[in-house]
């Protein structure tokens, strides 16, 4: 065993030191499938790596034997990657051709003006700038609906603004909290809030079911809730995942917002090395970012019904708990309603997303906003993770922008609906 090892270390040094010939024009992301123990400890290896960027599942721990590993890779390194792969049988194959390209159509052609007639605005990306000047506008034009609420600020002093959307209805009213961002690579999520917003301030007197939903329930949306890390993917690098704290004692910078709150904090499922993607933290709610939305939830957890983080890929619908395998207490309701939403999304859109108990649908994931939202007294909780289930990841085209949207906004309207009429 330990000759082993040495072989995939030469390989390692072999490639890193440029032996092998490279021939492509691109970082890539290969799909890759290990079919026994000594191949998954080959590809964790690989994934340990300063030149991958695992794609999914979001952390080394969780590659299995059988399971599909999509992982990202530097140009220096791709043609090294390839042929120590296949001369260790270890079945492959790329997922993404050309990196670059990719990240040129997100980033190209950005338009600044919401108002354009074309809709073109909310079919594209936008940077943190674009983003806050968005959110002014967007409070000047419908001040009647919706209002701005400052909930902190982040590590690089970048402010957490709430969009709170509220209807002209009287009496009590059930709440939704709504955050998107909480990974900086997952540009599709702040892409869905934005739309969000925007939806419901354009339609509000043109469609009887946004009225009724605003009318009978605060929503407060938070747009980009890793600011500092959604930034640093727009400027340095297109892949990082967590926020951009640093902590004495350590040249690794960053932690994993969704694995830093108090739901059975750094158990399995979240590492406690400061250099890992899935890093908990050095305690629960040690991020700015994370303490300020868990404050604003305490605060609010009496009107609060329903939570909703958004995430991406993999089209899914996930709910309580992540942290373990045991049932939520209102499974079967949770559970229904997942059920109701994936139909309507199903029906309308002709897309399927698999729905479940975080845990048992995908793996353990400890710390994770949702379950600690469940945990405070928040009865239904929801984490959905929006297109695509890997041809493009993290880089989804910005023409799947409107049909991403689309088919989540069916899918939370029917929650919401259900919501309003049944949760006490």
């Amino acid at each position: 065993m330990e000759f082993y090892f040495q072989i995939v270390l030469l390989a390692f040094l072999c490639f890193e030191n440029g032996i092998f010939t490279t021939t492509s024009r691109s970082d890539q992301v290969l799909s890759i499938i290990p079919e026994t123990e000594a191949d998954v400890e080959i590809v964790k290896n690989l994934a340990r790596e300063n030149q991958t960027a695992l794609w999914h599942p979001d952390s080394f721990h969780h590659i299995k034997p059988h399971t599909d590993v999509h992982m990202y890779f530097n140009i220096s390194s791709v043609e090294s990657v390839k042929a120590l792969l296949s001369t260790n049988g270890i079945k492959h194959s790329v997922l993404v051709e050309d990196v670059q390209e990719l990240i040129e159509v997100q980033t190209k052609n950005i338009s600044t003006d919401p108002r354009s007639s074309t809709g073109s605005f909310y079919e594209q990306y936008h940077p943190l700038e674009e983003i806050y000047s968005w959110i002014n506008r967007t409070t000047q034009w419908r001040p009647d609906l919706v209002q701005t609420i400052l909930i902190g600020s982040t590590f690089e002093k970048h402010p957490l603004y709430v969009l709170k959307l509220s209807g002209k209805g009287t009496g009590p009213k059930k709440a939704m909290w709504m955050d998107c961002g909480i990974h900086a690579r997952e540009w599709i999520s702040p892409a869905f809030c934005i739309w969000f917003i925007q939806y419901h301030l354009q339609f509000y007197e043109l469609n009887p079911s946004v009225a009724n939903t605003l009318d009978n329930m605060d929503i407060y949306v938070l747009p980009v809730m890793n600011p500092d890390g959604y930034s640093f993917t727009w400027n340095e690098d297109r892949m990082w995942r967590k926020n951009r704290a640093k902590y004495d004692g350590t040249f690794c910078i960053g932690t994993d917002l969704n694995r830093n709150f108090d739901a059975n904090w750094c158990t399995e499922g979240a590492s406690a090395n400061p250099c890992d993607s899935t890093h908990c933290g050095p305690f629960p709610e040690s991020e700015l970012e994370t303490k300020a939305v868990a404050q604003f939830l305490r605060r609010n957890k009496h009107t609060i019904k329903l939570y909703i983080s958004i995430h991406s890929y993999s089209q899914m619908l996930l709910f309580p708990y992540s942290y373990t395998m045991n049932k939520a207490e209102n499974h079967e309701k949770l559970n229904y309603v997942a059920y109701l939403a994936t139909t309507q999304m199903r029906r309308h859109h002709k897309t399927n997303f698999v729905y479940g108990p975080g845990a048992k649908t995908i793996y353990l994931a400890p710390g994770g906003s949702d379950d600690w939202a469940y945990d405070l007294g928040i009865p239904y909780s929801y984490t959905f993770e929006l297109r695509d289930k890997g041809r493009y990841g993290f880089l989804l085209p910005p023409s799947m922008i409107k049909p991403a949207c689309l088919e989540v906004l069916t899918a939370i309207q029917t929650i919401t609906s259900y919501v309003i009429d049944n949760a006490k």
